[in-house]
C-alpha cells in the first residue's frame, strides 16, 4: 500500500459519514447557488439527467478539494474506494432514500431494522441477520431522513414527531417502513421488503412454498370464488400469497382493494387487473381530525360495485363489515390475518369482533365467520426454516362456541401441507367445475391414505 493512502478498512466508519455529511453540505450549497445562477441567467430548471450529471460533477470537485486539502496539511489522503461510498451517499442523499438506498438496493435483504442511526441490521433472503453499516450521522438526522421520505409519499400529510411518535408508509419501490421515536430509547425503523411484487402460484411453487397438486387445488378455490382468508405468522409472506392468489382472478373483474398501508399494488398491474379501486386507511391531521380506518373503507368499497373485497390484513374491527361483504354476494373476497395456526385464525376473528363497535358475542361471531369465509389457508415454516403453506382449512359451520371446520391439508412430518380430511362432495364439484382436475382430485385423497 503506498505511504500516505488508506485502506478501505482503515477508515473509521464515524469519520466516513463525517465526511459524507460535509461534502453532502457543500455539494448542496453549491447546488443551490448554481440553480439561482440558472435562474437569474434566464436558463429553465434543469431535468433530472442534467442535475445528476451536475451533482456529479460537483462531487468530484469536492472530493478532490479534500484530496488537496489533506496532502496540504500532511495527511491521509482517503482511500477512492472509501471516496466512492461517500460519493454514493451524497447521491443518495440527494436523489433516494438516503444511506438506506444501497440497502434497498440489494435484492437480496428482506428486512432492514435500524435501532437508531449506527445500529443497523438486515436480514436476507437466507432468515441470517447480519450487522450494517450507519444509515446517517444521528438520530437527529434519521429523524430528518423519515419526514423527508413522509413528505415524498403521495403528498399526504404524515406527522412524526413527539406528538405523533410512529410513521407507517409505503417507499416508492413498495417496501412498507414503520418508525417509531419517544417511545423507544432512540429512533428506530423498520423496512419489509416485497421481494415478490408480482406472485403467482407457478412462484409459489418455485420458491417451494406448496407443489404443483396444492397450487392446483388452491387456484380451483380462487376460480370457483370461494372467500378465503390466508394466516400465519409475522413476516411469513402471507402478502405475497395473496398477491398469488389475486393473480388467479380473471381480468375482467372489478376488485377493491382495502389496506392500512398501500402494499399489494394489484392497481398498478393494469393487464392482469385493470379494474381495481386501491384504498388507503388515512391517519388523522395535525388537529386529530379526517382519520378513516380499514372498517369504514370496507363499507365505502362495498357501495362500489366490487366483484371482490380484498383486505390487505384484518386486524380491528374491519372484520365485521369484511364478512358482511363476504356472505352478502361479494365472493371469492380475501384477506389476510395474525395467526399461529390454522385453527388459531377463529380465535382471532372472534376476538376481533369482540373489540368492534358492534362487541358481538362469540356465537354471533363464529355464526357470521361461517357464513362468511369458506377456507382458512395457514402459513408457516417446515423443518428446514422455509416459508411454506402447512395447512388448509375448509370451514363448515357454527356450533355455539365452536367453529366446525374440516383440515383437508395439515402439516405434514416435514412441516408441509399434506393431504387429509376429504373435501365435501358438494365443494368438490364446485372446484371440479372451476377447473380443477377429477382425477387430481382422487388421487389428492383418495389415494393419499
Amino acid at each position: 500500500m503506498s505511504e500516505g493512502l488508506m485502506s478501505p478498512g482503515a477508515v473509521d466508519t464515524g469519520a466516513e459519514m463525517e465526511l459524507a455529511g460535509l461534502v453532502r453540505q457543500r455539494v448542496m450549497a453549491r447546488l443551490a447557488q448554481y440553480a439561482d445562477e440558472r435562474e437569474s441567467a434566464g436558463l429553465p430548471a434543469e431535468d433530472e439527467a442534467a442535475r445528476r450529471a451536475t451533482v456529479d460533477r460537483l462531487l468530484a470537485e469536492e472530493l478532490g478539494a479534500q484530496r488537496r486539502h489533506a496532502l496540504a496539511h500532511g495527511r491521509q489522503v482517503v482511500d477512492p474506494v472509501v471516496e466512492e461510498r461517500v460519493a454514493q451517499a451524497v447521491r443518495d442523499g440527494l436523489f433516494g432514500t438516503g444511506s438506506l438506498e444501497r440497502l434497498l438496493a440489494d435484492a437480496s435483504i428482506e428486512n432492514i431494522c435500524v435501532n437508531g442511526c449506527d445500529v443497523v441490521w438486515v436480514k436476507d433472503a437466507a432468515g441470517q441477520w447480519r450487522r450494517e453499516r450507519p444509515v446517517a450521522t444521528s438520530d437527529a438526522e434519521l429523524v430528518d431522513m423519515v419526514r423527508a421520505l413522509a413528505a415524498g409519499t403521495g403528498g399526504e400529510e404524515r406527522r412524526f414527531d413527539r406528538g405523533v411518535p410512529r410513521l407507517n408508509l409505503q417507499l416508492p419501490d413498495g417496501s412498507r417502513l414503520f418508525a417509531v421515536m419517544a417511545v423507544t430509547g432512540r429512533v428506530s425503523l423498520t423496512i419489509r421488503r416485497h421481494r415478490f411484487p408480482a406472485a403467482s402460484m407457478a412462484e409459489l411453487v418455485r420458491l417451494g412454498a406448496c407443489d404443483q397438486q396444492l397450487a392446483e387445488f388452491l387456484t380451483a378455490l380462487v376460480r370457483a370464488r370461494k372467500n378465503i382468508v390466508i394466516g400465519g405468522g409475522t413476516n411469513v409472506g402471507k402478502t405475497t400469497v395473496l398477491r398469488a392468489f389475486a393473480h388467479e382472478i380473471p381480468p375482467e373483474e372489478r376488485l377493491v382493494t382495502i389496506e392500512d398501508t398501500f402494499e399489494l399494488g394489484l392497481d398498478t398491474d393494469r393487464v392482469a387487473h385493470p379494474n381495481v379501486v386501491a384504498m388507503q386507511a388515512r391517519e388523522p391531521n395535525i388537529e386529530g381530525q379526517g382519520g378513516i380506518d380499514q372498517a369504514e373503507l370496507v363499507r365505502w368499497g362495498l357501495r362500489m360495485s366490487p366483484d371482490r373485497v380484498i383486505v390487505g390484513e384484518i386486524r380491528g374491527a374491519e372484520v365485521i363489515p369484511m364478512c358482511n361483504a363476504m356472505s352478502q354476494g361479494n365472493d371469492g373476497s380475501l384477506s389476510t390475518i395474525h395467526a399461529s395456526t390454522s385453527r388459531g385464525v377463529f380465535t382471532k376473528l372472534a376476538s376481533y369482533a369482540a373489540q368492534a363497535p358492534e362487541r358481538l358475542s362469540l356465537e354471533a361471531t363464529n355464526l357470521m365467520v361461517a357464513s362468511a369465509v369458506h377456507f382458512v389457508v395457514h402459513l408457516g415454516w417446515d423443518a428446514a426454516g422455509q416459508r411454506v403453506i402447512d395447512s388448509v382449512r375448509e370451514v363448515v359451520d357454527a356450533d355455539g362456541a365452536q367453529i366446525v371446520s374440516n383440515e383437508v391439508y395439515r402439516p405434514g412430518p416435514d412441516g408441509r401441507a399434506v393431504p387429509a380430511t376429504p373435501l365435501r362432495t358438494e365443494t368438490l364439484n364446485e372446484l371440479v367445475a372451476a377447473g380443477l382436475q377429477p382425477q387430481r382430485a382422487d388421487a389428492t385423497w383418495w389415494g393419499a391414505a
